[in-house]
């Protein structure tokens, strides 16, 4: 998979903390039905692995990816759960060597120019900006730019990024993607609301 090309398509990736594993399916159809098919199921809890093999077996035109994946352990348990691609807030070779070890294509996240300049050493088809308001915004992603554009990297911001600035962040033509959570509110999910949730992604859709 390509994964700079897959994200550029549908440019808003809803970041998705599940306590539930039971909830994945419909929580991925009502994602998927708002057009938003390509998602993050973060390593936050002890229910992301079940839920990421659950929306890999039964939304086939879901791309689930796993998100907060920081050891090893994680990288290799996305993989087998089904994920078809994995995403760090940091960058950690130990752990992007773990991913590429398995096929997993990876995404390491990084706040500077230091851990920007490893992520690419390490062969980083795009990195993770984050979290991107508290490192900076729009105007750190610009400045990272004037030393690394020529490298062609790539960026998915994510972090503080809602309907109020979003449109800040796809201005900048290196920004393939941002990720968000306001698209799965945890009262919603907690509630079943996916008729809310699908209308919530339809918005987000429309951003790009």
């Amino acid at each position: 998979m390509d994964v700079v090309e897959t994200l550029k398509k549908v440019g808003v990736v809803p970041v998705i903390v599940i306590e539930d594993a039971a909830k994945a399916v419909p929580l991925a159809k009502a994602l998927v039905d708002g057009g938003l098919n390509v998602l993050e199921v973060t390593f936050r809890t002890a229910a992301a692995a079940e839920s990421i093999a659950a929306i890999s077996r039964e939304v086939p035109e879901a791309i689930v990816g796993a998100g907060t994946v920081i050891t090893p352990e994680m990288a290799k348990a996305a993989k087998a759960a089904g994920a078809t691609f994995g995403v760090a807030p940091g960058f950690d070779p130990v752990v992007v060597a773990a991913a590429r070890e398995v096929g997993l294509p990876f995404i390491p996240g990084i706040a500077t120019a230091s851990e920007l300049s490893q992520a690419l050493s390490a062969g980083a088809p795009m990195v993770k900006f984050f979290p991107a308001e508290a490192a900076g915004g729009v105007k750190m992603i610009k400045n990272l730019l004037g030393a690394f554009r020529f490298t062609g990297v790539k960026f998915m911001p994510t972090g503080g990024i809602n309907l109020s600035n979003i449109k800040d962040y796809f201005a900048v033509p290196e920004v393939v993607a941002c990720g968000g959570t306001w698209i799965v509110p945890k009262d919603a999910v907690a509630a079943g609301d996916w008729a809310a949730i699908t209308r919530l992604a339809r918005d987000a859709a429309a951003l790009r």
